[in-house]
């Protein structure tokens, strides 16, 4: 069976031994951690696009830490349950996780799934744009698939994925139309109102509440909306860690990451929007 399809001519790709390969000759081999690399030289905008081995350790020490753990479970949930009603009339589930970094919250979905009986054979592939982040997925998650590409290129056939979850990630609206099958669903994670609240307050004069303006996704309709919000606390290198994570750190003034590095205790609100988008049949 073909897994992906070949980014340089969309014919799909067959796996024999450790080589993707397509009838147009096109090859790409499958790295010594498990993954493979669907993003060719012409498709990237820099060497050595996504984030770099810093940044991988920061977030992962962060996640690590539990902090987004409420966020992550919450998701799990809506996926067992999304994936059960798929499998009622179909035997084969498979969902993509866009710009799944180092494979956190990847793993976390293959896990859930593989408790529930009904999903026990979902097959859950983690895609990225950093090749240091994917490397790392891969040498710490074997239960899963990672492969490093583009998420405005899919190489995925049409319809067939079940479900792509996106955690802050973009996504080529037109791909998941193209992707998903029929009744297949989206999960997005974005910030919600007042996300980081208390680090935007070191950073702008009148914070403002984020806005959560619902996507438009091309053949998708919201099905529903749901809020995971709760209070952080968190210490010194936590709260130094998660600056780093955000957009927010270009603008950070310098008191701010000092009284980060010299605080005890930093209390910060997580607040994210999880949203269903519903493929229409």
């Amino acid at each position: 069976m073909s897994s992906y399809l070949c980014p340089l001519c969309q014919q799909p790709l067959f796996l024999k031994e450790r080589t993707y390969k397509c009838t147009n000759n096109h090859q790409f081999d499958v790295a010594k951690e498990g993954y493979v690399n669907l993003l060719p030289v012409q498709h990237k905008r820099s060497k050595d696009p996504g984030d770099n081995k810093e940044m991988m350790q920061a977030r992962r020490q962060f996640l690590n830490g539990g902090h987004y753990q409420p966020m992550r479970d919450a998701v799990c949930d809506l996926l067992t349950g999304l994936l059960a009603e798929q499998t009622q009339a179909q035997t084969y589930c498979q969902l993509l996780d866009i710009g799944c970094g180092e494979g956190y919250y990847t793993s976390h979905f293959a896990k859930a799934l593989s408790h529930t009986k009904a999903q026990s054979g979902a097959k859950v592939v983690g895609l990225d744009i950093s090749k240091v982040m994917i490397r790392h997925a891969a040498k710490r998650y074997p239960e899963c698939d990672f492969l490093v590409a583009s998420s405005q290129r899919l190489p995925f056939a049409d319809a067939q994925l079940s479900a792509v979850v996106r955690i802050y990630a973009p996504c080529n609206g037109e791909e998941l139309q193209r992707t998903i099958k029929d009744n297949g669903v989206v999960v997005t994670v974005t910030p919600g109102p007042r996300h980081l609240y208390q680090l935007k307050e070191g950073i702008y004069d009148g914070v403002k509440l984020h806005d959560v303006p619902v996507e438009d996704l091309p053949g998708f309709e919201l099905e529903t909306e749901h809020s995971v919000a709760y209070p952080m606390t968190l210490n010194s290198e936590d709260a130094t860690t998660l600056l780093q994570m955000t957009p927010f750190a270009w603008r950070a003034p310098e008191a701010l990451w000092q009284t980060l590095k010299e605080t005890e205790q930093f209390d910060c609100e997580a607040d994210f929007t999880l949203r269903i988008y519903r493929k229409k049949a």
